[in-house]
């Protein structure tokens, strides 16, 4: 995949984005036009990351973190509730990139990944559990529409399970696609 079809990609996900604000605007769904603005925001971290660290992120890097942002904000419009493995997929996806940023800046530093990257994904994972489920609880308080949407225990448990998934991913492939970035430049 060369840059000029990742640029176009990243173009083709902003528009989508986009179109998922416009949606959820008429709907009147706050999670659905909430998800597009932070996922539009989310798809320039790779250049944010060219620049804060001096790497070149490869453009299947690219195309990796711009899948994870529509695949989330899309899911709001209706496929977390319709679709059985939407949230898992985007729970591995979204885990599998904070574990590879993880990863990488481990290396980077002559440290050992594996611990760090299985804690920062299992501790901003229940941390991320835990703002959903309070999100819900105060929209349910106030009498609004929650952002995000906490469907109980059971959900809970696998949200982790496969945030752990993304983790065993990071960790088993790591050194072969994200040498890249975990090389001292």
């Amino acid at each position: 995949m060369n840059a000029s079809v990742v640029r176009a990609l990243e173009r083709g996900i902003r528009y989508a984005l986009l179109a998922v604000f416009v949606v959820g605007f008429r709907r009147r769904d706050p999670g659905a036009v909430v998800n597009a603005v932070v996922a539009g925001m989310g798809t320039y971290l790779p250049d944010l990351v060219e620049r804060a660290y001096g790497v070149e992120v490869r453009p299947w890097q690219r195309a990796y973190v711009q899948a994870a942002m529509i695949t989330h904000a899309v899911g709001m419009l209706g496929p977390y509730d319709e679709v059985w493995w939407w949230d898992h997929l985007t729970h591995a996806h979204s885990s599998s990139i904070l574990g590879g940023a993880v990863f990488a800046i481990s290396r980077r530093r002559g440290r050992d990944p594996r611990p760090r990257v299985v804690a920062a994904v299992a501790c901003l994972g229940l941390l991320w559990e835990v703002v959903e489920y309070g999100i819900h609880v105060a929209a349910s308080r106030l009498g609004v529409e929650p952002i995000l949407v906490s469907y109980g225990r059971r959900d809970t448990v696998l949200d982790l399970c496969f945030d752990l998934v993304g983790a065993v991913l990071v960790l088993a492939f790591g050194d072969r696609v994200l040498d890249d970035m975990a090389a001292d430049q």
